[in-house]
């Protein structure tokens, strides 16, 4: 415990010296406070926030104005605010899976780029600031916005919700809740870390950020339609043979998808916030034989998606260091 605190303390350093021993990542904690402040008063993101508590207000309207035909029953009610659809309205998962991406481009497509371009970043790395603080500090300056974003967002839309349907959430609903959270804001952080990996490699900040789109499209739509194609070529389902590449068929598939972080939160989210779900792979009518009915424990539901979690951390992980070792290593000229 004591040496994750001495950690925790070199990782925000308050003075340069202490005790005649070099501070490690001199500047870091200027650098997050700057990149914090920027955030929150650039109309960017003030834009897309607003754009968020929309979406998500028009996803509860639609859940309520449909559940009591969503819900049958009265198990997890609670849960079924956040997985309904209106009639028109997509679900609360549903937008946050496609307006995720967009949070963590506006949060950092420009990081690095519109530094360099506007020369600030040549008198930022003038003073006596390692260069690795300042991708470090626009890094967690992003991931804190987008943790409170996301648990803001989340108590709002839930304390809504329980004044409107007058039902209390049960313990088991709580923590499915946060645990929905915690992956909404990892997934909403590779999305970060990508698009300052771009910011390191492209030069111009519109580059950067139709790079981060072109790669969003490419994961959830492309992605899809190029696992079906690879699937049916390796192991075709027509004629007499497909009766015995059916399964290795929807595995090849399956495995690709899961290449793509949307694939993976949604496939993560749908088991957390609908315990009805069993399991996430394929199950044959013999695996079926003898199983009881009835809804997942939570404990159960989080070892089915462990996987899935430490996939998009190390996602996530994979592209804040190419960021970080591409950044430390490039030359940085005085305009």
């Amino acid at each position: 415990m004591e040496a994750a605190v001495e950690k925790l303390k070199d990782l925000f350093p308050v003075t340069a010296r202490s005790g005649g021993k070099k501070e490690k990542n001199i500047g870091l904690w200027a650098l997050y406070q700057k990149e914090m402040a920027d955030h929150i008063h650039s109309k960017r993101f003030l834009l897309i926030l607003g754009l968020v508590v929309v979406t998500s207000f028009a996803s509860l309207y639609g859940a309520l104005d449909s559940i009591s035909s969503a819900a049958e029953g009265t198990d997890f009610l609670f849960l079924k605010l956040f997985t309904t659809s209106g009639n028109s309205i997509p679900s609360f998962v549903s937008f946050i899976a496609m307006l995720g991406p967009f949070v963590g481009l506006v949060l950092g497509f420009d990081a690095i780029n519109s530094e360099r371009n506007g020369g600030t970043l040549n008198r930022l790395l003038s003073q006596p600031i390692y260069r690795d603080s300042v991708i470090n500090g626009k890094f967690l300056a992003g991931a804190v916005i987008i943790f409170t974003m996301v648990f803001a967002m989340g108590g709002i839309f839930s304390a809504v919700g329980l004044l409107t349907i007058g039902i209390p959430p049960e313990a088991e609903e709580v923590g499915r809740i946060i645990v929905f959270l915690l992956f909404t804001g990892v997934y909403m952080c590779f999305w970060l870390g990508l698009s300052i990996l771009f910011s390191v490699l492209c030069r111009h900040s519109a580059t950067s950020a139709l790079a981060v789109i072109a790669c969003w499209l490419f994961f959830t739509i492309f992605i899809s339609l190029l696992a079906g194609i690879l699937a049916a070529a390796l192991f075709p389902v027509e004629g007499w043979e497909g009766l015995f590449n059916v399964m290795s068929n929807y595995k090849c598939e399956l495995y690709l998808n899961r290449l793509s972080p949307y694939y993976l939160y949604g496939e993560a989210v749908t088991t957390i916030l609908n315990p009805g779900v069993r399991s996430i792979g394929l199950v044959t009518t013999a695996q079926l034989e003898g199983a009881v009915a009835g809804y997942l424990p939570f404990g159960q539901s989080l070892l089915l998606v462990w996987p899935h979690l430490t996939g998009m951390c190390a996602m996530t992980l994979a592209t804040f260091v190419l960021s970080y070792l591409k950044f430390v290593r490039q030359e940085i000229r005085s305009s």
